[in-house]
């Protein structure tokens, strides 16, 4: 059995809710907002997320998977110029809903689902860049914390070696020591033998 899609439901059968979508996609795209019942603009949304993030990608392939959702090559060609151009800046949030009170005939909650084509504020900008600054110095203090914790295990390393080391010099210095005293005792050993 196949799993269900999640949340609510537009009504009719799988099939009929893609083409739904899509549509409401295409429409959303000529025209840059559409008026339609709260339940499809929530589930549109992500739809059409999904889709300009594609089209910010911008190549062949992504061009192809669009197509084969929305089969209007004008609405995808526009899709790729100039919304993509016009959201480039923007990490996310692509699309706007606003409720707008119910429908007259039927008291169906409304919303004005709308692409959100102007760029980014300079108050949001200050706010981004204030975040990838605390990143960047986030990063900074562990790529500085993880330095000094590497220095100190070859200190570690060192601590542990020189003992050693000093042992093994100790070791041979007293045999240094009896090296030359051999040494100085072969010449005397020469000496009684010359005479």
């Amino acid at each position: 059995m196949p799993t269900p899609t999640k949340g609510p439901r537009l009504g009719g059968g799988p099939a009929h809710e893609r083409l739904m979508l899509a549509n409401l996609a295409s429409s959303l795209f000529e025209h840059k907002r559409i008026t339609t019942t709260v339940t499809k603009a929530k589930r549109l949304k992500p739809y059409a997320e999904r889709l300009v993030t594609f089209a910010k990608r911008g190549d062949l392939a992504s061009r192809r998977r669009v197509l084969g959702l929305i089969s209007n090559k004008g609405v995808v060609h526009e899709l790729f110029t100039d919304i993509a151009q016009a959201v480039e800046n923007r990490d996310g949030g692509y699309t706007r809903i606003t409720k707008i009170g119910n429908r007259k005939g039927d008291n169906a909650p409304m919303a004005v689902i709308e692409l959100v084509l102007e760029p980014v504020s300079a108050k949001q900008a200050v706010v981004a860049e204030a975040t990838n600054a605390a990143k960047r110095d986030a990063d900074k203090k562990e790529a500085a914390a993880a330095a000094p914790a590497a220095e100190e295990a070859p200190e570690a390393e060192e601590t542990t070696e020189a003992p050693a080391a000093e042992e093994a010099a100790t070791e041979e210095a007293p045999a240094a020591e009896e090296a030359p005293a051999e040494e100085a005792e072969a010449p005397a050993a020469e000496e009684k033998d010359a005479k």
